[in-house]
This record gives structure tokens, C-alpha cells and sequence, in this order.
């Protein structure tokens, strides 16, 4: 089982997450109108290209955007379950070993202590924002079961890898577990709102090229708003 999991199920994984979230940035970009969204793609390239860094670069950075300041408390929970989420599956030792085994290739990884911490804070994390979701009225009010089943799919290999990393004896079965809700994960991706892996770029990106062209000085320069 073993054997499968971490052989054709993790490339049949991989291949789905990759061509899944191709599939929705093409899809993404294709819906772009110039006329519906009064953005002017494709012209005023240096401006576009400008704003449509700043726009990403200040929404991945910790309360450098106004909204991520009026929400501090919050702002931290997100950043530390997507550092968790992300860091610590891309670095983590025993994850590039299995890459290295499978697709030959590595690269530098976590200290295990801090790998633990980052995983510990993220779990945290995404407790206090389900929290969140139920305490607060203007967010419980749009919580829907997918909001908790997307939560749920995303803890899932943190916990379980947790556990088979420090459970004594054969965890054989929390490792199993831990490397299935993985890959549900990564499938998951694609066909959910975790697709904002991908489309968080393609969204701030577009905000951005509208911000940088329109507040760039060329509004009434020809081009119909």
C-alpha cells in the first residue's frame, strides 16, 4: 500500500493538482473582457506589469495591506496557516526524501523542531479561524458546510503527519492516513475554493493592472472606462 501511495497515487496526485489548476488559470484568463471589466488589458504594459506586482507582493507580505491591519488578530491566523500549509510540506525532510527517491530531485529542508512548531501554529490557526467562522455573525452568515469540509481537508495532513511523526511504536497507519489526506488534498485543489493557490495571483494581479493603469495617469487617454 505503501508502495502505491507514494508511487502512481502521488503522480496521479501531482498530475491532477498541476493540470487542474493550469485548467483554472486558463479558464481565468479567458473570462477576462476588457468592455465587462473596464480594465485595459493588453495596453499601458509597463504600468500593468508594475501594478500587477505591487498588488501581489503587498498582499503576500504581513500587514502591508490596510486590510490586513484592521484585522491583525486574523491577518496573523491566515499567514500562519498558509505558511504552515505550504512551508512545511514543500520543506519538510521527510517529504523531499520521498521526492527524492520518486523524481530524483531535492532540495534544502526545515529542522524538524521547527517544522513541529510551524505545523503546531498553523493547526492553531485554522481551529481559531472555524472559530471565527461561528463566532462572528457577518462571516457566520456565510459559512456554508464546503467552508468546513475545505478546512477540514486542509488540516487533515498536518494532523495526521504530526501524529505518525511522533507516535512511538508502528504508526504505519497514521502514516498511511497522513499520506491519503495529503493527496485528497492536492486533488482537492483544483475543484474547490483551494484553488486560490492558483487564482490568488490571477485576482490580485488583475486589481492590480486596473489600479496601476487607471491611478497610473492614463484615465480619458482614448480608452473607455
Amino acid at each position: 500500500m505503501y508502495a502505491f501511495l507514494t508511487g502512481p497515487m502521488l503522480w496521479l496526485s501531482f498530475a491532477i493538482f498541476v493540470i487542474g489548476c493550469a485548467w483554472r488559470v486558463v479558464n481565468y484568463v479567458k473570462g477576462l473582457s476588457w468592455q465587462l471589466d473596464r480594465v485595459p488589458y493588453g495596453c499601458n504594459k509597463d504600468l500593468a506589469v508594475k501594478g500587477a506586482l505591487r498588488s501581489i507582493f503587498h498582499w503576500l507580505i504581513p500587514y502591508a495591506s490596510a486590510s490586513w491591519r484592521q484585522k491583525p488578530v486574523f491577518a496573523a491566523a491566515f499567514f500562519l496557516l498558509h505558511i504552515g500549509l505550504v512551508l512545511v510540506p514543500i520543506f519538510l525532510y521527510a517529504h523531499v526524501m520521498v521526492v527524492a527517491e520518486r523524481f530524483g530531485v531535492s532540495w534544502p529542508t526545515l529542522p524538524d523542531g521547527l517544522a513541529d512548531i510551524l505545523t503546531i501554529l498553523a493547526v492553531a490557526a485554522g481551529v481559531f479561524i472555524l472559530l471565527r467562522r461561528f463566532g462572528l455573525s457577518e462571516v457566520r452568515i456565510i459559512t456554508t458546510p464546503h467552508d468546513l469540509w475545505i478546512m477540514a481537508i486542509s488540516l487533515a495532513p498536518l494532523v495526521t503527519g504530526f501524529v505518525a511523526a511522533h507516535q512511538a511504536g508502528d504508526n504505519s497507519g497514521w502514516l498511511l492516513a497522513h499520506i491519503v489526506t495529503g493527496e485528497i488534498w492536492l486533488i482537492a485543489i483544483p475543484f474547490t475554493k483551494l484553488s486560490h493557490v492558483v487564482l490568488f495571483f490571477c485576482s490580485r494581479a488583475q486589481i492590480g493592472v486596473d489600479f496601476g493603469v487607471k491611478r497610473g495617469g492614463q484615465r480619458g487617454r482614448g480608452i473607455v472606462w
